[in-house]
This record gives structure tokens, C-alpha cells and sequence, in this order.
């Protein structure tokens, strides 16, 4: 998984470092850095929060208000 993580890495910066070669010699490149973003953000993302949590407990990443210590209010 962590090779498959890297190699998504080198691929999205090389997908946004050409469209901004693209986009400074005068072409559209916009397109290109739109598709390393979301290739960042729908794919890079997802992979990388399973691959860090694969092997932990859920109730560890839950947020449970009431395990919360209570507050003393005496001055209330």
C-alpha cells in the first residue's frame, strides 16, 4: 500500500507541474492541474485515511461527549 501511495504522489505532482508548464507557455493547462487535484482529493485522500486506520479500533476515531470528563461549575 505504501508503494501504491508514493507512486499516486508522483503521479499527481507530475500531473500538476505539467499543467502549469502548460498554463505558462501559453496553453490550457488548467485541465490538467484540475485532474491532479481531484485525483488528490478523491483518490490520494481516501487511500491514504484507510491505510493509516486499517488496523485500529473504531471507538478510538469516535467522538463520544459523554466519556468526556465533566467540568466542575462550582461558580455557576
Amino acid at each position: 500500500m505504501k508503494k501504491v501511495l508514493i507512486g499516486l504522489i508522483v503521479i499527481i505532482a507530475c500531473l500538476i507541474s505539467f499543467g502549469y508548464f502548460q498554463k505558462n507557455s501559453g496553453l490550457n493547462g488548467d485541465k490538467w492541474i484540475g485532474i491532479g487535484v481531484l485525483l488528490a482529493a478523491f483518490v490520494l485522500m481516501p487511500l491514504f485515511l484507510y491505510s493509516r486506520f486499517k488496523n485500529k479500533e473504531t471507538r478510538d476515531r469516535m467522538l463520544n461527549l459523554g466519556l468526556k470528563k465533566k467540568e466542575g461549575t462550582d461558580n455557576q
